[in-house]
Order: C-alpha cells, then sequence, then structure tokens
C-alpha cells in the first residue's frame, strides 16, 4: 500500500462488498491516522455497518485492500482483536455482577489490562461501581460498554453510534468520555446519526451514501464549501419585505429565512432597508452552514 498507507491507523483502498444483486460496498477509499477521531457518516442502507464489520474482522470482503494497525483484518485474528476495541450498537452484559467485576473480568481476558479503578473513573461510573448492571440505566449501561471497550488499552476503538438513546446531559458526558480517549492518544472511528456530536468530536469525517465515498474532510472544511449564508428575522408587520436573497422555510411562524452567496452586500441592503423605515429587524440571525447541512445536501436530503 505504500509508506504513507503502512503509517495508517486503518488504510482502506477501493473496498468492494456485495449481497446477491446488491452492491453494498462501491469502491470505497479512505485513511485514518494514529490518534484521529474519524467519523464515518451516511443514511441507513449507505453501507457504514458493512465497512464497519470488514474493518473489524467479522466479515469478508469481496475485492480491495485493507489494513487495521498494519494488518489485514481478515487474517489477523486475536492479535490484531487484542489491539482493538470495540463499542457495539447492542452489547450483552453480565445483568447479576456489579460494574466493578464486570470490568475486571473483561480485564482477565487481556494480558495486559488498565487497573480497573481508573476505567470505571474515566467513563464516570464511580458511584455506581458496586452497583449491578441490572440496576443501571440505559445510558449507565452504555457507559459499561465504553468501559469495556477501553479496559484491554487498545490503540483502536470502533464507536458505533454510542449515543444512540441518550438524553442530552447524557450525551454530552459521553462527549467528554471520547475527548478524554482521544487525549489517551487512541485512534478512534466513530460512526453516528448526530452530526452535532460529529462536528464536536471529529477530526474528519467520510460521508457515505450509495455505498460510496461522496466526501472526505474536515467539518470545517465540508461546512466551508456551501457558499450560502442563512439570515433570518422576525417579519415586520405592515411591510413588504425586499427580495435580497432566495427564501427558505423559517423554523418559526412570522419569521422570514433567506439563503444567499452573498451575505455582505445581502445584510447592507436589508438592514439599509430596514433604517430607511424605521424598523428593527427582531430576533436577527446570520449564521454559516452545519455540518447537518451539509450532509443533507450531499446524501440527498437522507
Amino acid at each position: 500500500m505504500g509508506a504513507e498507507a503502512r503509517a495508517a491507523a486503518i488504510a482502506v483502498v477501493d473496498l468492494q462488498k456485495s449481497y446477491g444483486a446488491l452492491r453494498a460496498v462501491r469502491g470505497v477509499s479512505f485513511s485514518v491516522e494514529p490518534g484521529e477521531v474519524f467519523g464515518l457518516l451516511g443514511p441507513n442502507g449507505a453501507g457504514k455497518t458493512t465497512i464497519v464489520e470488514i474493518l473489524e474482522g467479522y466479515r469478508h470482503r469481496d475485492a480491495g485492500r485493507v489494513e487495521v494497525l498494519g494488518v489485514d483484518p481478515a487474517r489477523g485474528g486475536r492479535e490484531l482483536r487484542r489491539r482493538v476495541g470495540m463499542v457495539l450498537q447492542e452489547c450483552a452484559v453480565e445483568p447479576y455482577l456489579s460494574v466493578r467485576e464486570v470490568v475486571e473480568l473483561h480485564g482477565g481476558y487481556h494480558a495486559k489490562p488498565l487497573p480497573t479503578d481508573d476505567v470505571i473513573e474515566l467513563v464516570g461510573l464511580e458511584e455506581k461501581a458496586d452497583v449491578r448492571v441490572k440496576g443501571l440505566s440505559g445510558g449507565q449501561q452504555r457507559r459499561l460498554d465504553l468501559a469495556l471497550a477501553l479496559v484491554g488499552d487498545p490503540e483502536l476503538l470502533f464507536l458505533d453510534e454510542p449515543t444512540t438513546g441518550f438524553d442530552p446531559s447524557a450525551r454530552r458526558n459521553a462527549w467528554e468520555i471520547v475527548r478524554g480517549m482521544r487525549r489517551l492518544g487512541k485512534t478512534i472511528l466513530l460512526t453516528t446519526h448526530y452530526m452535532d456530536e460529529a462536528q464536536n468530536l471529529t477530526d474528519r469525517v467520510c460521508v457515505v451514501s450509495a455505498g460510496e465515498v461522496v466526501r472526505i474532510g474536515t467539518p470545517a472544511s465540508l461546512r466551508a464549501e456551501s457558499a450560502a449564508t442563512r439570515i433570518q428575522f422576525l417579519r415586520p408587520e405592515g411591510v413588504e419585505v425586499p427580495s435580497v436573497g432566495e427564501a427558505v422555510p423559517a423554523a418559526d411562524a412570522g419569521m422570514v429565512a433567506i439563503m444567499t452567496e452573498t451575505p455582505t452586500r445581502a445584510l447592507h441592503e436589508l438592514t439599509a432597508w430596514a433604517v430607511g423605515h424605521g424598523l428593527e429587524l427582531a430576533r436577527l440571525e446570520v449564521t454559516q452552514p452545519s455540518l447537518e447541512d451539509v450532509y443533507l445536501e450531499l446524501t440527498g436530503g437522507e
């Protein structure tokens, strides 16, 4: 794969996988650098799960080349899995053991596990260390899943939609855990349907749709590709608002929303009109496209 590809934590070149007549993955290529948080994004059916399962060594590919930590996952076996941690969408954990007992048990599967109390502290379960798993909330059980992925001190972590079903507070706490993993130098491949999560956590993202890569870049660079800026404000009563851009649906009734590729000119015209009419543009906001806006554009609104 060349010197640069060998240095990557994950290197994928022209990956292909079909299920009968369905081409689930069509020539996907990307790389993940050591210590990077890399987001794999795409709608349901885009091929994300197949790609991740091939990287984890649980599914065979039809064609293409793949390396995970310098090893072909199809032949990596136990040695590769010792270096990798996984948080799947659903994990089965012994319900009648305590948090500490479960972490210690899983730590025993590894040659050099991290200290149990350190792992429990990292995922924020200190106060639940002696509570049985069946007594944990859904969010606490998800933290335990993260602890089990970490206890073997892996170099690479696969986090498959780790905050699905979390309330906003639990999601933000989980984000801090991921940031803590990054500070430990872990390489992370994250799949998520939450674009704010990808925007806040990832160094780069790969957007896939219909089994193909449609864009790779940092969240900031993907947002910058969209030239349109959104301007919105509360519609003044009794006057006709001038047209300074493309009118788009507004989230709230009574609001005016405009998309424009020349925001400086549009704002100048709009505010000059308002001042000339003695109006105050209440709730005036000027915003750049979010990663979610760009994602929906790239995937056709899915």
